[in-house]
């Protein structure tokens, strides 16, 4: 629904040539947080998780576009008579009228029932939940978007990101999908994020172990024992703090590489930083516990 060329400005290096799409941090993010909701939405509507998350990721810039932050459209559906609160937003057309809604859990529950109840989409219900090309070309040819190569873009971004292995799922964290619903309804809530096999939140000023204990169901004891900290801590903004407890190494795409030591970092804000237990980013590197670490350091993650 939205051009192609306005999603280019925001991701260049993603949406490059035809068949050049390269992996980014923003995408996968975007998927890590929205897994668990388009596995749901799978379950109640029979589409395709993988193409709720490609369309969704697409449409959106990754939740990053002006009708995503202001409208929390994720999926560029139009007013088509639409009662609620409308956004306005040059597509095909100037200052076309866009849903808006109150939450991006709505967004994606607007979405499956949009497809589920136009009749033009009528015959993608007959295909197979694994079939993700049969349904991407069948948007296109229902006329979801006007772009000609829309049925490429999401084939390419599911098969990049492996999203097809979420169409195969017997079952998803409900807590993590009930999570992503809290956040979307009061924007309070910390978003979950995923990385290094495990979840984490960044930190809010005034955040305690105890306060984000009563929010994510995880005793305060357990929480600081995951980030090898004390209970008691004072947290700061923008502190990562981890859900489960910590890998002892970075993840493969790491393997050979180093990080440096910048002004301000600690071997403990590092350890954070890529999810590895402090006392194995020392020994990945034979360091003492005691050895101060300077700038310009290199280390090794993996």
């Amino acid at each position: 629904m939205k051009r192609l060329f306005l999603l280019a400005l925001l991701f260049p290096f993603v949406l490059c040539s035809e068949a050049q799409m390269k992996w980014n941090r923003s995408y996968q993010q975007y998927f890590d947080q929205y897994k668990d909701l388009a596995i749901e939405q799978m379950f109640k509507y029979r589409i395709p998780a993988s193409i709720t998350l490609a369309q969704g990721v697409f449409e959106s810039g990754a939740g990053r576009s002006s009708l995503a932050r202001q409208g929390n459209n994720h999926f560029g559906i139009k007013c088509h008579g639409w009662k609620g609160r409308k956004v306005y937003y040059d597509d095909d057309a100037e200052n076309e009228c866009f849903r808006a809604y109150k939450n991006v859990y709505d967004s994606y529950e607007d979405h499956s029932r949009f497809l589920a109840t136009g009749r033009r989409y009528r015959k993608l219900f007959s295909l197979k939940l694994t079939d993700y090309k049969g349904w991407a070309k069948g948007l296109k040819a229902a006329g979801y978007a006007t772009n000609p190569k829309y049925a490429d873009r999401l084939i390419d971004i599911i098969k990049l990101y492996r999203l097809y292995d979420y169409d195969k799922a017997k079952s998803y964290d409900k807590f993590f999908a009930r999570h992503a619903k809290d956040v979307a309804a009061n924007g309070m809530l910390h978003p979950i994020y995923a990385f290094n096999k495990n979840y984490y939140i960044k930190a809010k000023q005034g955040d305690t172990f105890k306060s984000l204990s009563r929010e994510l169901g995880v005793s305060a004891r357990s929480l600081a024992k995951y980030n090898e900290r004390d209970k008691d801590d004072v947290l700061a903004e923008g502190d990562i703090v981890y859900l489960k407890k910590k890998q002892k190494k970075a993840p493969k795409e790491y393997e050979g590489r180093l990080h440096y030591v910048r002004d301000g970092e600690s071997m403990y804000t590092i350890s954070q930083l890529y999810g590895i237990r402090l006392k194995n980013l020392y020994k990945l590197n034979r360091l003492s516990p005691y050895y101060q670490i300077k700038v310009g350091d290199g280390l090794l993650l993996r």
